[in-house]
């Protein structure tokens, strides 16, 4: 896990996270399996009441 203590991760550095085609759920994320309006890391926060736990930083991100 590589992000910042209290702070949700963010989503469009995640290798999980895609764009989807489908205007209702634009975005999702291939590990948990959920297609949302949202990030996902939002939706799991909304869910589980905890920041999400599998983010993985995309190699090609510098920061």
């Amino acid at each position: 896990m590589q992000q910042a203590a209290g702070r949700a991760p963010d989503c469009l550095k995640c290798i999980h996270f895609k764009v989807t085609w489908d205007p209702s759920f634009p975005r999702s994320c291939d590990l948990f399996g959920i297609k949302c309006r949202n990030m996902p890391s939002v939706e799991v926060y909304r869910n589980t009441g905890r920041h999400c736990p599998a983010f993985e930083k995309k190699a090609a991100i510098r920061e």
